[in-house]
């Protein structure tokens, strides 16, 4: 074990310097396997320096002293300069530990060595402590890494270290995420418009593999130049034949559980990409404006069951609804209310007063229905927000009649384009008096809560829209527009020229968007695959509760994104990724997919990789039992999403490698990862084994600016791990720190939340370095000559270093206590505390003035 109770021997005094001495040995003497800070604080590490001596600059030092003077005196009376007379009888300091790391030269020789000798695979080998496996979260080879690459990294290092020391036998396997959409892009981007014309589905897999493999090594570069440990040379990536094999076993094994399913559902839908999207691949950027409307609908009927409550109010009795997204009216299919809302029939029994004003892009704009000499309509919206109605709109509301929402219920309404009925139907607890009016424009092909409505009253899905975010001819007089542009507008103007539109206004909210083209998503009803995570939820709620957290509080954001998820929409429509297996019947769309075809698939693709799916035909890749039939069927086309593929290491890595346990003693990554990695690593591991494939599960925050702003480079913040470690262009202003210095900061900061880096914390994480190496160099020095038999017993010792051994035991235990409990800036701060206070203050001030007194004598008696 790395940490052993004190020998209680330490260095006898000998004569000169023998204070000096004690104090280093102290410190710093103690049995190699006590307490080796050099794998895991940086500032410890101090093979990795540059030669240089006392003994060499005292004499220097000497020479100097003389002057030419004096030695030109000697010379003339023919005497022998005696260089160093008294040297003997001076035990001076002496180490190779230099004043400087001289980093950007001794760092890399180092990791070479490491690399040539196999250090961390002999360091493994030796030790004979139980396993302990650290399963790596795969980065993204899609470009440079980042600073927050390299915090995760060296986090990832100093555990994995640590196990080390404590006779673990550590497995840490480096991956890569290498399938979706990103490199895609990125090949694309590469190509001109002619070229592209002529890429075939197979030209492109080539390229993206050689893009991503090409990555790889970039990314490896520099995770190695971080001073990372680990598998280098067998890391896992997502796109190797052995890797996507047991991929699509993990699919098979759903599928043959039932968890697997096609069908027509809303999903988030990138234009841009042309694809669907997951949870965890959009981003809500703040700023968004969306052009939102105050619409009202004809009710033209009312159930017997109401007793004639709307009678007096009809023919010009209106709903009046609220939408941020007037391009879904052309799919409306109800209205929905919440059946325990109280309701008004509402009279406009004032002129419209002026409410237009700009906000944000856009103003505030009433609508023709409250311009117009006609007779207003009765409104019906919810009782509690007519003030709120009536400040907003401009107008007086006068209350005719309240009632349920309930009574509501099956009324019939006008569809304000195509002139069907449509019905009032009952929604959810997402109907409240928070915001609109308390009446919800219902779209099953548009939104999650409007299908779950949809299917309770059997409401036609209709999604009049294409890949490309345009109306399709489905949509009549708006086909070919887009959306989100001219479409929406002309809606809005329909409505209104048909008195239809109360107010329009701008709405600034949170809104998705595509994380990778950053440009806005649309809810689209398409066909698709997906896991259905009602299947399993509860049993992964109850996996969660079996992990431990750190910190505590992730547990509670893990589970509030479990616990209100929608089923995982698995399929993408690209190229780049592993194949959905699934066959599909020529003539009925029927899906073929069970145990033989995905076996068969797998052993076809553990061996020739996935880009078989795509060169061979349906016949070879059909089990026999399948093949006379193969004209019957065409392969489909979708993929997987990526978040299937990293969410399927476990099984790939943890559970095909010699030597790894599943589950893993550890997960850490970004705290992002609760609703990304860390969410499908436990479906698809719950689905499939029943348990959750970690024990722990570790996160750290976001790594910002000194001034705590997200970094960009139109802001000029951008913070460069390689430009930290090796330097910039221009070396005044961006120097060289090397990787121990970039190690330091990592260890010295509270990762639970964001983190902060920029120039100024960096030369300040430098210059604490320097003054360890200071107090290192001074007590190395004085251990030059020590050997074992110099030892004494505990008891023998002076008070002041038997109370000096006593706070480095304190400090010892509470670095011991602080890795078990994973924090390290409170190993950092202990470390730099007893550095700067408790050990100036104590043995070491005393051997430094009794030193430098012992040397004063003799030097007087010469």
């Amino acid at each position: 074990m790395a940490m052993k109770a004190s020998s209680h021997k330490v260095l006898s005094q000998r004569t000169c310097s023998t204070l000096g001495k004690t104090a280093s040995v102290e410190l710093f003497c103690l049995r190699s396997r006590y307490l080796n800070l050099s794998n895991n604080i940086p500032f410890f590490n101090m093979r990795y320096c540059s030669t240089s001596s006392f003994e060499e600059s005292s004499s220097v030092s000497k020479r100097r002293s003389r002057g030419p003077v004096m030695a030109a005196k000697k010379a003339a009376e023919g005497k022998k300069q005696e260089d160093g007379k008294y040297k003997h009888t001076v035990d001076l300091p002496k180490t190779t530990f230099g004043m400087r790391a001289n980093s950007i030269i001794r760092e890399p020789e180092i990791q070479k060595l490491w690399d040539d000798n196999q250090v961390f695979k002999r360091v493994v080998d030796r030790n004979n402590g139980g396993n302990f496996v650290l399963h790596d979260g795969p980065p993204y080879a899609n470009g440079n890494l980042h600073i927050g690459h390299a915090l995760n990294k060296i986090l990832k290092d100093i555990i994995n270290r640590y196990k080390l020391l404590q006779n673990y036998k550590v497995h840490y396997v480096p991956g890569w995420d290498c399938h979706g959409l990103p490199i895609e892009l990125k090949v694309l981007q590469s190509m001109d418009h002619n070229a592209r014309k002529e890429l075939t589905p197979l030209k492109l897999r080539a390229k993206a593999a050689k893009f991503a493999k090409d990555t790889v090594k970039s990314q490896m570069k520099s995770f190695k130049r971080y001073a990372v440990w680990g598998d280098w040379d067998n890391p896992y990536l997502t796109l190797n034949p052995d890797y996507e094999a047991a991929q699509i076993e993990v699919f098979g094994q759903m599928a043959m559980r039932g968890y697997i399913y096609r069908g027509t559902k809303p999903v988030h839908w990138s234009p841009s990409s042309r694809t669907a999207l997951a949870e965890a691949e959009l981003e809500y950027p703040e700023g968004h404006i969306s052009k939102s409307i105050y619409a009202i609908f004809k009710l033209v009927s009312a159930p017997p069951t109401s007793n004639g409550l709307f009678e007096e109010f009809l023919p010009n009795l209106c709903l009046s609804v609220w939408t941020t997204t007037p391009w879904t009216v052309p799919a409306n299919a109800a209205v929905a209310v919440n059946a325990k809302l109280q309701y008004a029939v509402t009279e406009v029994s004032s002129p419209p007063q002026d409410v237009s004003s700009s906000v944000g892009s856009g103003k505030k704009a009433v609508g023709s229905v409250l311009k117009t000499d006609q007779m207003k309509p009765f409104l019906i919206v919810a009782s509690d927000l007519v003030p709120t109605l009536e400040s907003k709109w401009g107008v007086k509301l006068t209350v005719k009649k309240t009632f349920l929402g309930s009574d509501l219920e099956n009324c019939r309404y006008i569809h304000p384009i195509d002139n069907r009925e449509c019905p009032v139907v009952i929604g959810g607890d997402y109907i409240t008096t928070e915001s609109g009016t308390g009446l919800v424009h219902t779209a099953p092909g548009h939104g999650q809560e409007d299908y779950v409505t949809g299917l309770k009253y059997g409401l036609p899905v209709i999604s009049p829209v294409d890949d490309d975010g345009k109306f399709t001819e489905e949509a009549g007089k708006f086909g070919g527009l887009d959306v989100l542009g001219d479409g929406n507008t002309a809606v809005i103007k329909y409505l209104d020229e048909n008195l239809l539109i109360i107010m329009e206004e701008p709405y600034k909210h949170k809104y998705p968007y595509d994380w990778r083209t950053k440009k806005p998503t649309i809810f689209r009803a398409t066909e698709q695959w997906f896991a259905s995570v009602e299947g399993f939820r509860d049993a992964a709620m109850h996996a969660i509760g079996q992990v431990a957290w750190v910190p505590a509080q992730a547990e509670k954001r893990i589970s509030a994104m479990t616990s209100s998820r929608s089923d995982w929409c698995i399929s993408r429509q690209r190229t780049w990724g592993v194949p959905i297996p699934v066959f599909y019947h020529v003539n009925s769309r029927e899906p073929l997919v069970n145990e033989e075809t995905v076996d068969h698939i797998k052993s076809i693709i553990s061996q020739k990789g996935s880009d078989a799916w795509w060169y061979m035909t349906v016949e070879e890749l059909l089990p026999e039992k399948y093949r006379h039939k193969a004209s019957e069927y065409q392969k489909g086309t979708d993929t997987m999403d990526v978040w299937f593929d990293s969410g399927s290491s476990w099984s790939a890595v943890l559970d095909k490698r010699d030597g790894l346990n599943y589950p893993a003693d550890l997960y850490l990554e970004g705290s992002d990862q609760h609703r990304g990695w860390f969410q499908s690593s436990l479906l698809t591991s719950i689905a499939t084994k029943g348990k959750a494939p970690y024990l722990r599960v570790i996160t750290h925050g976001f790594v910002l600016d000194e001034r705590g702003f997200k970094m960009s480079k139109s802001l000029g913040n951008v913070v460069d791990p390689i430009t930290v470690i090796e330097g910039g262009k221009n070396t005044k202003d961006a120097p060289s720190y090397g990787a121990d210095v970039l190690r330091l900061w990592v260890s010295s900061v509270d990762y639970t939340n964001d983190v902060l880096i920029g120039p100024q914390i960096i030369r300040q994480m430098s210059e604490i370095y320097r003054k360890l190496r200071g107090t290192l160099r001074y007590l190395l020095s004085n251990l030059h000559d020590w050997k074992p038999e110099d030892a004494v017993s505990h008891s023998d010792l002076p008070t002041i270093d038997q109370y000096a051994l006593f706070q480095l035991e304190n400090v010892v235990m509470n670095i011991r206590d602080n890795y078990e409990n994973y924090q390290f800036y409170k190993i950092f701060q202990g470390c730099k505390k007893f550095h700067e206070k408790k050990l100036p203050n104590s043995s070491c001030s005393s051997s430094l003035i009794n030193c430098q007194g012992n040397c004063s004598n003799i030097a007087s008696s010469g």
